[in-house]
């Protein structure tokens, strides 16, 4: 049975819906058909961009308050998804997470390296995707600032067993 109270993005987060009042919902059900029918990722950025931004500018909201909404955030991943399936982007991953503990919780990549024990030419190579960590050195890495490895289920998968 459909979930209608909430929206299951690409990394299996749930996205409440239950806060959006009818003309909210209105949105999201069309930019969900607009993916569906017109599945070209570029037509489809265009299209739900000005859609969001239009609604949320008649309401008097700003740009910036507008993508902390729940409908940008799943008009954001449905794009993500037509992306995905069009081979022009490829599935978040273990690198996506990584790029962003650096980006926020670091100065700089040599600040992280210095941190974890890594060496920042290894990191260089792992980040533009021609190397890849092994999991003993990722884990001994990550648990020196205080982070660990998890492995978790694929979204819309279904499980064995």
């Amino acid at each position: 049975m459909k979930n209608t109270n909430s929206y299951l993005d690409l990394d299996g987060n749930a996205i409440s819906l239950t806060h959006l009042d009818a003309k909210e919902r209105r949105l999201v059900a069309r930019l969900r058909r607009r993916a569906r029918t017109h599945p070209d990722w570029c037509d489809f950025d265009n299209y739900w961009m000005r859609e969001v931004a239009a609604f949320y500018d008649a309401r008097g909201w700003s740009r910036a308050r507008s993508t902390e909404t729940a409908v940008f955030q799943i008009a954001q991943d449905l794009s993500s998804r037509l992306g995905i399936k069009s081979g022009m982007v490829r599935s978040p991953d273990y690198l996506d997470e990584l790029e962003d503990l650096i980006r926020t919780r670091f100065p700089s990549r040599r600040a992280f390296c210095k941190a974890t024990g890594l060496s920042e030419d290894l990191l260089s190579h792992v980040l533009a995707g021609r190397k890849h960590f092994s999991v003993q050195t990722l884990t001994k890495a990550l648990a020196r600032i205080g982070y660990r490895l998890r492995i978790v289920p694929l979204p819309h998968r279904k499980r064995a067993g």
